[in-house]
């Protein structure tokens, strides 16, 4: 775990401990949250998974659907939110629970337990990757410095040689490329991945075959009435990163390839990676015009009725999978406070 997500975790530490989120819920007035998952997997990482952030056990997922309806809140579709928005006054409290990528083990772990509590959901899915011709390069970044004694960065024609045999130098090693390809061009981000995992032998395609359901099975996922399918771009390309006519190709064309696979065309739809570097005025602005009743960012907060006037940049809190104790969930839940500790992590 990196300083920074060690930081934040005491954090959360002083505010269980202080009973802040007893008192954050009682003076809140943030109707609702809507949270941000990923991948739901058993047992613990290996000790060098920086994408760990990512995933929470089947067990904590369980425990936050019956945490949250104890505390009196209940579980809604995405639409169903937007009506509970648009209610005069404020009335139960809710939580909306979204997953993006369309990973796999969302059908083998996730979707048994929501079958089970019968929790409403959204799926956001990336075209592409159930193609299986989708690039997850954060995940591909991580296996590679994990098998490695020291791998090779290239840039400005220049090579070096970084050790990577203990978990410190590990974990600098993956920040500094992951920050790297964060702030390059798409072009460039495109070539410099291909080269990285060309010159470790690293199949991207058949990684991307191996962690995300195909059609078939992305059909049994959403074949649950609980279900609500998304749109998540074709490529999962950050949208502010492209030309306006590409990131709006990339928009309507996901929303034209689940339509031709569903008969159904998606009405919700969530900005890859979602934070300030990825989305912003420009992408909400295209969201509209595209007719996309909302659209999700990775800006955490909790959801007020002026979030109705502006659906498409909405802010979501994410089930962070560094941040698993069960004390926590109380936390998670208070919007107000943390939009102040999100800010943080973004």
């Amino acid at each position: 775990m990196s300083l920074k997500y060690a930081a934040i975790r005491a954090a959360f530490e002083a505010l269980w401990l202080a009973r802040a989120p007893h008192l954050f819920n009682l003076f809140s007035q943030s109707r609702g949250v809507i949270f941000t998952l990923h991948r739901v997997l058993p047992g613990e990482p290996a000790d060098f998974s920086p994408n760990a952030i990512l995933q929470i056990t089947p067990d904590f997922l369980d425990y936050v659907i019956e945490r949250v309806r104890a505390q009196g809140a209940d579980i809604v579709s995405l639409d169903e939110a937007l009506l509970r928005l648009a209610e005069p006054r404020k009335g139960r409290p809710f939580v909306v629970l979204t997953f993006d990528d369309a990973y796999r083990d969302n059908l083998t772990h996730a979707l048994p337990i929501l079958q089970r509590h019968e929790a409403p959901f959204t799926l956001y899915v990336p075209t592409a990757f159930v193609d299986g011709v989708g690039q997850l390069w954060w995940q591909a970044i991580e296996d590679i410095i994990a098998r490695q004694e020291a791998v090779a960065f290239t840039e400005d024609g220049d090579t070096e040689y970084v050790d990577t045999r203990t978990l410190p130098q590990k974990q600098e090693a993956f920040d500094r490329l992951y920050w790297r390809l964060r702030t390059l061009p798409e072009p460039e981000r495109l070539k410099l991945l291909a080269e990285f995992t060309s010159n470790y032998g690293y199949d991207l395609e058949r990684q991307c075959r191996e962690l995300i359901m195909d059609w078939q099975q992305l059909r049994l996922f959403a074949g649950e009435p609980l279900c609500t399918l998304g749109a998540h771009t074709v490529h999962h390309f950050e949208l502010a990163k492209l030309p306006e006519e590409q990131a709006r190709n990339e928009m309507r064309q996901s929303v034209e390839v689940i339509e031709a696979q569903f008969g159904l065309r998606p009405e919700h739809f969530s900005y890859p990676l979602g934070g300030p570097l990825s989305c912003g005025p420009r992408e909400f602005q295209i969201a509209r015009e595209l007719g996309f009743r909302s659209a999700v960012t990775t800006r955490p907060g909790g959801l007020y009725p002026h979030h109705l006037q502006t659906p498409t940049a909405l802010p979501r809190i994410s089930l962070n999978g560094y941040f698993q104790q069960r004390r926590y969930v109380d936390v998670f839940s208070s919007g107000g406070l943390f939009t102040q500790i999100g800010k943080v992590m973004s």
